[in-house]
């Protein structure tokens, strides 16, 4: 199936169904053994991301016409589109600068409402220079009114404000800065999860600040993130093998 082309995961799932119906033949005692135990299936890989940088992400902000809000939430709490168009003004505590993410909303034949699943469930945390315009995108709003809107007042959709907001502020940035990657809304969730491990989150947190089922689905998708963790453990313990060494000398001086 590579030979002929085909993507990686149609490979999984044909795979998959083939292991499934052996499985069966096995249980019938047809065979010994699954003949798919212990194949290894070739390894994703990972499109290039285009990762903005706080100064990229002051530009783009800058270059949208409409909701540059937007972009700077987007891009500092990792939310994913359907949970940001859902929030309500009872979602956010500006105290704690915590917004509540519980529920969803998507464009599918017209809006569907749905619960994210336990683990999407979460309390995320948002830097103290959004505040203020957070908190100007509620004033004169009830609780149960939604924070980003449309002009109307109404759910801000993804469809219309990528095509007519954000990809011309796209090409705008890209205008002023030659190494501005080509990218989506949903691409400013990876951003947000690039930015928090430059300041050193750990992947705990980032898999907490995303919502990921698990730390190990965190680093699958984000490795090359964490590329620089591993040249600091090296740094740290050639550190530790200096010192170790220093005081071994220090100790055989008479």
């Amino acid at each position: 199936m590579v030979a002929e082309g085909a993507g990686i995961p149609i490979i999984e799932s044909a795979f998959g169904v083939l292991r499934q119906v052996l499985g069966a033949a096995v249980e019938d005692n047809r065979l010994a053994r699954n003949p798919c135990d212990g194949v290894k299936l070739p390894k994703r890989r990972h499109a290039d991301r285009g990762y903005l940088s706080h100064e990229q992400v002051a530009t783009l902000a800058s270059q949208v016409e409409r909701n540059p809000e937007v972009v700077r939430f987007l891009a500092y709490t990792g939310l994913r589109w359907g949970e940001m168009a859902a929030l309500r003004v009872r979602d956010f505590d500006m105290l704690r600068r915590r917004v509540n993410v519980s529920r969803s909303v998507t464009e599918s034949g017209g809006l569907q409402w749905s619960t994210p699943k336990s683990w999407e469930r979460r309390s995320v945390p948002f830097p103290t220079a959004l505040a203020e315009e957070l908190a100007a995108l509620m004033i004169g709003k009830d609780r149960d009114d939604l924070v980003f809107t449309d002009l109307r007042g109404g759910v801000l959709r993804n469809s219309n404000w990528r095509a007519r907001v954000f990809r011309p502020a796209i090409e705008r940035s890209q205008a002023l800065d030659d190494t501005f990657p080509a990218i989506t809304p949903h691409d400013l969730r990876h951003t947000a999860a690039s930015l928090a491990v430059s300041v050193r989150a750990n992947v705990k947190a980032v898999q907490r600040m995303l919502g990921h089922a698990k730390a190990s689905m965190t680093l699958d998708t984000y490795a090359d993130l964490f590329d620089e963790d591993l040249d600091e453990v090296a740094d740290r313990l050639n550190d530790a093998i200096r010192v170790t060494a220093d005081a071994l000398r220090t100790a055989q001086v008479p």
